[in-house]
């Protein structure tokens, strides 16, 4: 095991050096392996293809960051995975630019769902409309968090996390009242 991961590190490793100069699209499996002197063979006995190396990193590095601060939940969580993805910003914006599927901006809508998912229960009186209102949530969230990585000019990570706790005591003040089954609108 230990080997397993000093080999998907050495990897993790040589993308990140690769993608502070290249973008992730012009970024081939043979590049990577390249550049930590490893075979392709070993590449994909750990990951799919590069984009899962790079839903590996941040599954790896943030749960990393996050277990520094165990009782982390709510706003602290959320500083948490803010400053993580500040102090990383070059890393995920480069990620960012490809889409589609197994990119990271697919993973970490994933990531987000299954969070979202666990906070946000009883909202809804159907179980159609309680899953409506975790994927509505999951993508404003991950969309927010797209833009934010994505603006040259994005504010600091503090004031991000204010405005999005803001919105999210909103959301839950709201959800309060008895939502009506036919919609949000009637």
């Amino acid at each position: 095991m230990a080997d397993s991961n000093i080999t998907k590190r050495a990897l993790a490793a040589a993308l990140k050096d690769l993608m502070e100069e290249t973008p992730l699209a012009k970024i081939s499996v043979a590049d990577i392996c390249s550049k930590c002197g490893m075979n392709r063979k070993s590449f994909y006995y750990h990951f799919r293809d590069k984009y899962d190396l790079v839903n590996w990193i941040f599954d790896v590095e943030f749960m990393t960051a996050v277990s520094k601060k165990p009782d982390a939940r709510g706003k602290e969580f959320l500083e948490a995975l803010c400053g993580y993805f500040y102090e990383n910003r070059r890393f995920y914006r480069n990620a960012l630019q490809v889409g589609g599927q197994n990119s990271f901006y697919e993973h970490f809508t994933e990531f987000t769902t299954a969070l979202i998912a666990e906070h946000v229960k009883n909202i809804a009186e159907t179980k159609e409309l309680h899953s409506f209102y975790i994927t509505f949530l999951a993508d404003a969230f991950t969309a927010s968090f797209y833009r934010w990585i994505l603006d040259r000019d994005r504010m600091l990570p503090e004031e991000f996390v204010s405005r999005l706790w803001f919105v999210a005591r909103v959301i839950a003040a709201n959800t309060k009242e008895t939502l009506p089954a036919s919609g949000l609108l009637s």
